[in-house]
């Protein structure tokens, strides 16, 4: 149908439908396109998927459509949408394949993260486009769980190089879940000519026109209202046209689809509610659940219930607003022998959860039975990662318990439910609710575990560590398992909030700290022992358990858990050998398993250890995957590493953007970790810079809170340099003395070159000479080549300023080299400087232009030049394999190469250059 011979519920839309055939013919070129369409209810958003379903040859169509009794059942609507497209399944990736089969309920397996759910559907999609165009229709986004609506909107915003179009259908007021923000149609009312005519064409016989334009005025053009509000009034009301004003319209539409109801018999009536009660519209089921109910065929007949309800390969309600108006409308009795027969006609194998969904709405009353059924229920939503669906059943299951005791354990499970499914203001009402049902001594103290943990992910983050300790005191004797894990929590609380600590803080947590159990409980014990007695006290016994737990063969959740801890205490020794086995085991767990809320985490650790290597284009990669991850999943993590990364590049004018940044949403949620970790970086940028003032400002503010560990030493090492070029000596010393108390305790090749580097910028003559050979020794054994770089930047400077200009020309030159190499821009010009300054010129190392590439080009260029396939990068990136290889195809253009294989030698080590 084109937009010239539109039938009449498509009158006055000529532009509307001329936009959605664009989409068609644009998708047939290779390119998705996504729409939303926005608008009230009955503005003839249905009539639009309609004629694109109908307009759409060589396309193949898949629709799902939301509803509001199915909002409960976890990943039901994004299961309507792609159980035609289940065929590819065994073409995505294991793990997206393992994910999303277990989402549906096809397999058992760990609870997905719904952000691989949702790779796995863009995989799926852009599979199923391989072979034909693909059409996804999806109507009444704002009835759909919430888990398929997430998940439908991160694959819309992920849609790129596929011949696909997904046109969703939203109400313009009412839930977003993330479709907010990408592009939209929004459907205002038709015009008065149009509306005239398509109400003149509605009815069976002539119509006042004062009446009629009181009608056109009260529907302010919407198509359904036009049709139906005649129909809601007495010949007597029309023909004076009383009764029109008053309710809002979807209101007054429900209302008049409520009246025609009413009017029917009382078993049309009783079979109507039956199928406003089964979502699934399975025409087969309504009529056992009827004959349970005593309901006869004979019933759904006639032309006052043909208008309301269709009866065909499926049950279908001529408008959604007639499912709600039917519901609402029946008497309470009658929906709840509804859902009493269609419960008693459900499979209880083959679909348990519709079935406990039905009865726990056909009661009235407490039933244990029923609760029980829910809590196994929402136990399976759980499972396949649907955490907002098993709060509702959970919830619903306390609803129906009489026992104060399992309504507060229910309502604690509900809670903890919502918490996981990202949703704490609810959270924090179920907790109430907990709390006000007389909870036994265990119930109440994981209430107030629930409550920190809460607090600790919320803007609360400095109230975590008092809540979390005081929980996990509770706990001891109760629950010692548990209170294992409130302790843990507690301590990387601390470590969290830092210098923001109130009078609860690191300090207090490890002073409290019980003796510690297996591998996380001696990692715990040995940071508690360096916080409360010093790196001589507790180093010995956090090495042994940072070495026990290289080789501790732990479950992959736990490992997933325990690993940044792990990570944290290598680094906080200088064990950079730890740092990476540790790193490289977490990121890969993490990846494995899907476990995106940790991955931007233990990407972020790993950052870290490429920059003090000198691998900048590395970190650039992780930089960039960390940006991906976060943005898909909404993570509210600080760009830590871009950060980093940017102090070692000498961009000023980056950092200065992401320091601001950090900085506020630090100071807003008490991240005092976030202040150190930007003084740092502001006092390495300094120091490349040589405004040595600045980086004696920002290391001393870093290096002021022992107890942040890691950090505030990696800031004692900026501000001993920083001290000694701004003429501060004694402050160069107190930090240097600082500093060995965790250098010495480690022994590594890492922390002993840095001391020596430190030492010899303390002294003179041939000890500091003596000094900076020592550390170059030291750090030419290990990986941090970037530290080794500096080594040989401060001993040539110190040998120029000796006067042995010919001895630091070399020193300098290496070092020049190796910061131009890396990409340590900033670094690089001060030794470029200083080897000026000795009469020579340095080397470029590479000639030529660099490339401009876009920031996704750059990082898909860098994951490709380290071998990674394209769905492997697909994978890290959040895109489809299809949209790396569009991506690839314009690297190559740009850079005049024909494969991959050319990308090493077309793209050396920091050559390549990211442009907005």
């Amino acid at each position: 149908m084109t937009a010239g011979a539109s039938g009449p519920d498509l009158r006055g839309r000529d532009g509307e439908l001329r936009r959605l055939d664009q989409l068609l013919a644009q998708a047939r070129g290779g390119t998705s396109r996504v729409l939303v369409l926005r608008g009230e209810a009955g503005i003839g958003k249905s009539a639009l998927l309609d004629h694109l379903s109908a307009q759409a040859p060589g396309y193949r169509v898949v629709r799902a459509a939301g509803l509001e009794p199915e909002a409960e059942l976890a990943f039901a609507g994004l299961h309507q949408l792609c159980a035609p497209l289940l065929g590819h399944l065994d073409r995505l990736p294991a793990p997206q394949r393992a994910a999303l089969a277990t989402a549906f309920g096809l397999s058992t397996g760990p609870a997905p993260d719904r952000f691989l759910v949702g790779l796995a559907v863009l995989s799926l999609l852009s599979e199923a486009a391989g072979h034909q165009p693909l059409l996804c229709l999806v109507d009444d986004v704002q009835e759909l769980d919430s888990a398929s609506a997430r998940v439908l909107a991160f694959v819309a915003r992920r849609l790129l190089a596929e011949p696909v179009v997904l046109v969703a259908a939203v109400r313009a007021a009412d839930g977003e879940h993330g479709f907010r923000g990408l592009p939209e149609l929004a459907l205002a009312g038709l015009g008065d000519a149009d509306a005239r005519a398509l109400l003149m064409g509605a009815l069976a016989g002539p119509l006042d026109a004062s009446v009629r334009d009181q009608i056109v005025a009260e529907s302010r053009g919407n198509p359904l209202a036009l049709l139906e509000l005649p129909r809601a009034f007495t010949p007597a009301e029309l023909a004076g046209g009383f009764g029109l004003p008053g309710l809002p319209l979807d209101r007054r539409l429900e209302a008049g689809y409520a009246r025609r109801f009413r009017s029917l018999p009382r078993q049309a009536r009783r079979l109507l509610v039956t199928a406003a009660a089964e979502p699934a519209g399975d025409v087969a089921l309504l009529w056992r659940a009827a004959r349970a109910q005593g309901i006869e065929p004979a019933p759904a007949s006639g032309a006052d219930f043909a208008e309301l309800v269709e009866f065909g390969t499926r049950v279908r309600f001529r408008h959604p607003l007639v499912r709600s108006a039917v519901y609402r409308s029946a008497p309470a009795a009658d929906r709840r022998a509804a859902h009493g027969a269609l419960a008693e006609v459900t499979d209880p194998a083959a679909d348990p959860d519709r079935r406990a969904w039905h009865r726990a709405r056909a009661v009235s009353g407490p039933d244990e039975e029923v609760a029980v059924e829910l809590e196994r229920s929402a136990g399976r939503a759980q499972a396949r990662g649907g955490f907002a669906a098993a709060a509702a059943l959970l919830e619903r299951a306390a609803a129906v318990t009489a026992e104060p005791g399992r309504v507060a354990a229910r309502a604690l499970a509900a809670a903890q439910a919502k918490h996981q499914a990202g949703a704490p203001d609810e959270a924090r009402t179920l907790l109430a609710l907990a709390s006000a049902s007389t909870p036994g001594e265990l119930t109440r103290a994981r209430v107030d575990l629930l409550r920190a943990r809460l607090a600790f992910t919320s803007s609360h983050g400095r109230d975590a560590p008092p809540l979390l300790l005081a929980a996990a005191e509770k706990l001891a004797p109760l629950d010692p398992a548990l209170a294992r894990e409130a302790y843990l929590e507690a301590l990387a609380a601390g470590l969290y909030v830092g210098r923001l600590a109130g009078e609860t803080g690191l300090r207090q947590v490890c002073e409290a700290m019980p003796p510690g159990a297996g591998s996380a409980g001696s990692l715990a014990a040995g940071l508690a022992a360096v916080v409360t007695g010093g790196y001589e006290a507790g180093g010995p016994a956090l090495k042994r358990a940072v070495a026990a737990f290289r080789t501790a063969e732990l479950p992959q959740a736990e490992a997933i858990r325990r690993l940044w801890l792990a990570t944290h205490a290598a680094h906080d020794l200088w064990d950079d050998d730890s740092w990476q086995v540790l790193g490289d085991r977490h990121v890969r767990l993490a990846r494995e398993a899907g476990a995106l809320a940790i991955l931007p985490i233990a990407l972020t650790a790993r950052i870290g250890l490429h920059l003090f290597a000198g691998e900048l284009d590395a970190a650039a990669t992780l930089v960039g995957e960390v940006a991906a991850v976060t943005e898909a999943t909404g993570s509210g993590l600080p760009a830590y590493g871009e950060l980093a990364l940017a102090a070692y590049r000498g961009d000023e004018t980056r950092l200065g953007t992401l320091a601001e940044s950090i900085v506020d949403n630090a100071v807003r949620r008490g991240d005092g970790m976030g202040l150190t970790v930007v003084r740092h970086a502001q006092a390495v940028l300094h120091n490349g810079l040589c405004r040595y003032g600045e980086a004696f400002e920002a290391a001393a503010d870093g290096a002021a809170n022992p107890d942040e560990l890691a950090f505030a030493n990696y800031s004692l090492v900026q501000l001993v340099e920083a001290a000694v070029r701004s003429g501060r000596p004694e402050r160069a010393a107190d930090a240097f003395d600082r500093l060995v108390g965790s250098t010495r305790a480690s022994g590594t090749a890492w922390a002993s070159g840095i001391e020596a580097r430190c030492r010899a910028l303390l002294a003179e003559g041939d000890e500091a000479e003596r000094s900076y050979r020592e550390a170059i020794e030291h750090l030419g054994r290990g990986r941090m080549r970037l530290e080794l770089a500096r080594a040989r930047l401060l001993y040539g400077e110190w040998l120029r300023r000796a006067g042995r200009r010919t001895d630091a020309r070399a020193q300098l030159r290496t070092a020049h080299e190796a910061f131009t190499a890396m990409g340590a821009a900033g670094f690089a010009e001060r030794a470029r400087r200083e080897l000026a300054a000795t009469g020579v010129a340095a080397r470029e190392r590479y000639g030529g232009a660099t490339v401009s590439l876009t920031a996704q080009e750059a990082q898909i260029a860098r994951l490709a030049r380290s071998g990674f396939s394209n769905p492997e990068i697909g994978a890290q990136l959040f895109l489809s394999a299809r949209t790396v290889e569009w991506h690839l195809r314009k690297v190559f253009a740009k850079l005049g190469i024909s494969s991959r294989r050319q990308l090493r030698s077309a793209l050396p080590a920091g050559k390549l250059i990211a442009s907005e």
